[in-house]
């Protein structure tokens, strides 16, 4: 099991900011109902326990930061087991599962700098930012995975400019005196190096590897999955209006169309595997996990930051098709009889059926439900992710759905489950910035945080104007159906006590 403090960071971005809003849900007796022992049990948590978890969750970032700091550091991650730095795997190229993403560029430093923005730590921020513009350097022979690099990388390193940037000041003051954009001009010459995935595509599907100082490995790897070509377009696009330069997010756009135009004329799916060079799916499988997850909250995140009209109806058609294909279980998430509602793997081309197994990407998908102000829904995906979480003490990375256990039974410290945790239970804020004031922010797949600004609904290349791209804006966010659960579920359990208990006994969990 490959266990990294990269991956660490970017839940405890999560952690710590979930910690910050779950306080007391106010009085039990506040609609005078009856409580059984499940309200009793988790229908309140207390401000000593919210002080204690928001405390563990620090410790554990600075546990994780600090050991990479004395240990591993100028590397890009700390071997846990060994206890020191670990680099590209140049004995064995072909170790994509190392060489994919370790570059020698720092990485875990690059990775933590919004988060110790997000903590409130401005002088280690300076300090991390001082060390990356002093050390990192993308002029290196080595292959690695243009969508890792991109939503690793490319996004920590966006991230930390707008935060320093940013007039308000949020955070603190961050900006160190002598700061001019460097991690600006880092991220426009990593882009660069990315470009030839792209140029050398006749299908506008980027290849999925690039050397970073030699352009496209030869011979390329032509098998892609849908997500790493189609997840592009919220960092590129950025990049791209920071430096009124269409190119990046042109690419990003064109390798969306692409995907979206090749979907099953029966079905209106897409697979999970294609070829670049012939735009011929290789894998026929349809989901919302591993390979496909987050293309599909690209094109509603993008919509978010940009206000493109064609990222909103690509989202809501896939949307739909996801919903007639491969929802089962009860019609509604909180009401009716039935088993609980389930999103399966299906056929891109029947829509049937294609595994009795679910990921743990998947678990991300609630997230985006919430986003889209699909609440009921989002309340059903999270509980039963919950729940399988709950039964083994960690998401198994596959859980067979018929079988009722874990198909394959180890957990890489994924994200996904406290991505879409802190998206649903935002109850009374506290003090963060980020929980006051969410709507001004976009996490990227890879819990990097974006500003939402009205300067990025604009295209200078176009010569848009923001009166225009604004009411576009507002016409499309009025068609949004966001219902808001009911009051009482505010304050007690957001899914109905006997439903928990549906999932509890069906998973096992006979003493919830």
């Amino acid at each position: 099991m490959l266990s990294n403090y990269i991956t660490s960071v970017r839940v405890n971005l999560f952690l710590i900011l979930t910690c910050i809003t779950n306080t007391n849900r106010g009085a039990l007796n506040i609609f005078k109902k009856p409580l059984d022992s499940l309200d009793l049990k988790y229908g309140s948590f207390s401000e000593d326990l919210r002080l204690q978890m928001l405390a563990e969750a620090k410790k554990m970032f600075y546990f994780g930061y600090d050991n990479y700091m004395t240990y591993a550091y100028p590397m890009d991650e700390l071997n846990p087991l060994l206890c020191c730095g670990r680099g590209p795997d140049y004995e064995n190229p072909s170790n994509i599962n190392i060489n994919d993403i370790l570059g020698d560029y720092c990485l875990t430093l690059v990775d933590s700098l919004d988060t110790l923005a997000v903590l409130g730590n401005a002088t280690e921020f300076q300090n991390a930012v001082t060390r990356v513009i002093q050390n990192v350097s993308f002029d290196k022979d080595n292959v690695v995975q243009v969508f890792e690099v991109n939503i690793r990388v490319l996004g920590a390193l966006i991230s930390a400019h707008l935060l320093i940037m940013d007039p308000e000041k949020p955070f603190g003051d961050l900006r160190p005196s002598w700061y001019d954009g460097e991690l600006l001009q880092l991220a426009h010459d990593l882009a660069s190096r990315l470009l030839p995935a792209f140029e050398e595509s006749s299908t506008g599907i980027p290849y999925p590897r690039v050397n970073l100082r030699q352009g496209l490995p030869q011979p390329p790897t032509a098998e892609t999955c849908t997500a790493g070509a189609g997840s592009l377009v919220l960092e590129f696009g950025l990049l791209s209006r920071l430096l009124d330069d269409p190119v990046y997010e042109g690419y990003a756009r064109r390798a969306n169309k692409v995907l979206w135009n090749l979907r099953a004329k029966s079905t209106g799916l897409l697979g999970n595997v294609i070829d670049v060079e012939s735009g011929r799916w290789i894998g026929r499988l349809s989901g919302l996990g591993a390979g496909l997850d987050s293309f599909y909250e690209y094109l509603l995140k993008s919509y978010i930051m940009f206000g493109e009209s064609e990222d909103y109806e690509m989202f809501t058609e896939a949307y739909r098709i996801i919903k007639q294909y491969m929802r089962r279980g009860r019609a509604h998430c909180n009401q009716g009889f039935g088993d609980h509602p389930l999103y399966v793997n299906v056929d891109m081309l029947s829509g049937a059926i294609h595994t009795s197994w679910i990921d743990s990407l998947q678990a991300a998908f609630a997230g985006i439900q919430v986003l889209h102000g699909d609440i009921e829904e989002a309340i059903c995906t999270h509980a039963l992710y919950y729940s399988i979480w709950k039964r083994y003490g960690v998401l198994p990375e596959r859980w067979n759905w018929q079988r009722l256990s874990a198909d394959v039974a180890f957990y890489p410290l994924r994200p996904e489950l406290v991505e879409s945790t802190y998206l649903l239970y935002q109850l009374f804020d506290k003090d963060n910035h980020v929980n006051k004031h969410f709507s001004k922010y976009v996490f990227s797949t890879e819990g990097h945080i974006f500003p939402v600004d009205m300067k990025f609904r604009t295209k200078v290349w176009e010569e848009q104007n923001t009166v225009f791209q604004n009411s576009g804006l507002v016409q499309r966010s009025s068609n949004f159906s966001c219902e808001a659960v009911d009051a009482e579920r505010t304050y007690f359990l957001p899914i109905k006590s006997h439903y928990l208990v549906q999932i509890s006994k069906t998973l096992g969990l006979e003493n919830y």
